[in-house]
């Protein structure tokens, strides 16, 4: 898979793309992802990269030519799957999505900045628009990493074991999952339970789901009983 992410503060992506999971794939050619600075295709001394919105009001907007340029650069290179540009606005990502996603070949990531980019990117490239959550982030850099962190560990071969991708969490059934414990059995008076520790593994797999659904529904039954 590739990945092509557009920023204007490339920087913040350097830690989360370059260690642990993300660097192992990169490492065996399983991903590549490349980060394209906004600022190499914008004009002038000082590559301005935004201004002022239209109709006035607070914050600076992303100016589309830099994202044009871009953007016709990589398409001139190679097809692309989708073009995801990351904004609150957009549907919520899951672990469905991240499924889905993680069977694509080619994607661009946009990210957002200030006050957001200029519509006409939207209108003209754009093919899907996914939010992380319902809050404001300083840009669209941060919900990039979480993004691509969420498709690349789904890539076979990225993770050392192959079941691991399938028993996360939001993969099983309930969505959440069990309490996990390892050695030593007891610590500080506190055990591990007794079903973990006596090899059955269909007693494991069931009390594991059970523990999974009781944790889903007293948190999401919190949730709709605080709105």
């Amino acid at each position: 898979m590739r990945i092509d992410v557009i920023s204007a503060v490339p920087k913040v992506l350097d830690s989360p793309l370059n260690e642990s999971i993300l660097k192992r794939a990169q490492q065996r050619s399983l991903a590549e992802i490349i980060v394209h600075d906004l600022r190499d295709f914008a004009d002038g001394n000082y590559r301005q990269i935004d201004d002022s919105p239209f109709g006035g009001g607070a914050g600076m907007v992303l100016k589309p030519e830099p994202i044009f340029r871009c953007m016709q650069k990589l398409l001139s290179e190679r097809k692309y799957d989708e073009v995801i540009y990351l904004t609150p606005q957009g549907v919520k990502l899951n672990q469905k999505k991240a499924n889905v996603l993680s069977l694509k070949s080619n994607l661009i990531i946009i990210c957002g900045h200030y006050k957001g980019i200029d519509q006409r990117v939207i209108d003209k490239f754009v093919t899907k628009e996914i939010s992380i959550g319902d809050y404001v982030l300083t840009g669209g850099e941060t919900a990039a990493a979480v993004l691509i962190d969420a498709v690349v560990r789904l890539i076979p071969g990225v993770l050392n074991d192959s079941e691991s991708a399938l028993t996360d969490s939001f993969q099983v059934e309930s969505g959440f999952d069990s309490p996990v414990y390892t050695r030593p059995a007891e610590y500080e008076g506190m055990r591990v339970p007794e079903v973990l520790l006596n090899g059955n593994h269909k007693d494991i797999a069931a009390w594991r789901e059970q523990k999974g659904l009781k944790k889903y529904n007293k948190v999401r039954k919190k949730k709709l009983n605080n709105k």
